[in-house]
């Protein structure tokens, strides 16, 4: 999230009553969860397992729960409970407006879109032109929607992030400021969710087709002109270059990529990324040829236990003629 201007150290100390280290003329411009950020972005961490991988992410502001060296054209801001004092930034700067009517005032409907009766429109969403939405569509606030875009009935666009921190009471929820981009010529079935950004936005490519019942995870990117059969399950913060296809029930978990032209059989479930232009299958997720073949050898187990017992008892029963 961008704030509205850029922002010094110390004001946003002195917004969250914190103490901080670095120029009092630091500038902060916007806030991010860390697989997003950018210079500029304020960032925070809570424990010393990840202080390395904060404080050297492009965010320029950290905010931390310990002193330690601040590296080179950084600052730190020094809070006890990092995650609250992140969560109240959210909160400061995109405070949560629901909308009491079906259709926001604010919202923008290009020219030729048809929106049908029962879809709820959030604040701030923008449609573009020639769309179709069809009823019971759900589009929470800051939605940005292309052209030539369909989504069937009872598709949820913009939902929170499934983001939580645990702690001895229970899970405490990552507040979420994204939102979700779809971008032109995108058709989505009935029945899918698309989370939006913790803190940026989830973006689904121009182009892209997307079957009934599949879900898609906060801050994901997908590629221009891919392909997801039905109940394919998408985690949050995962790259899905162009061209890639996604058959039923394929599972993918949280920070990897999948590359450009991928074709995942259905049932797949990935572990890591994999590479571009190669079809795979099974869980955990091999090349489909090799998959297929381990398969066809697993078949024969049974046989080829068969054979082996024989040719041991043969053996023993040569070692008995020869004593």
């Amino acid at each position: 999230m961008k704030f509205d201007r850029a922002y010094t150290i110390v004001e946003i100390a002195n917004l969250l009553q914190l103490e901080f280290v670095g120029d009092p003329q630091h500038v902060v411009s916007g806030l991010n969860e860390i697989h997003r950020v950018e210079s500029g972005d304020l960032v925070f961490v809570d424990h010393p397992k990840y202080y390395d991988k904060a404080l050297e992410s492009n965010a320029t502001t950290i905010l931390i729960d310990k002193k330690v060296e601040c590296p080179v054209g950084k600052a730190l801001l020094l809070s006890p409970h990092p995650f609250h004092s992140y969560n109240a930034l959210v909160n400061h700067f995109s405070p949560a407006v629901y909308s009491k009517v079906e259709r926001a005032a604010s919202a923008k409907i290009g020219k030729g879109s048809i929106v049908m009766p029962g879809v709820f429109v959030g604040e701030n969403v923008e449609i573009g032109e020639n769309c179709l939405i069809h009823p019971q569509v759900v589009l929470y606030n800051n939605t940005k929607i292309g052209n030539n875009v369909i989504i069937h009935s009872g598709t949820i666009i913009g939902a929170d992030a499934f983001y939580y921190k645990r702690s001895a009471a229970g899970f405490e929820k990552f507040t979420s400021c994204g939102n979700v981009v779809i971008e032109d010529a995108v058709e989505i079935g009935a029945l899918c969710t698309v989370d939006r950004g913790v803190s940026s936005s989830t973006i689904i490519g121009s182009g892209t087709k997307i079957d009934n019942h599949v879900q898609i995870g906060h801050d994901t990117v997908i590629g221009k002109n891919c392909l997801f059969a039905s109940h394919v399950g998408i985690a949050g913060v995962v790259n899905i270059e162009d061209r890639v296809t996604l058959w039923g029930q394929v599972g993918v978990p949280s920070n990897v990529t999948i590359g450009a032209g991928a074709v995942l059989l259905g049932q797949t479930g990935i572990m890591k990324s994999v590479e571009g232009n190669t079809t795979y299958f099974g869980s955990p997720a091999m090349e489909s040829r090799d998959k297929l073949k381990e398969i066809a050898l697993v078949r024969r187990l049974p046989e080829l236990t068969e054979r082996v017992l024989e040719l041991e008892k043969k053996l023993k029963e040569l070692e008995k003629l020869d004593k």
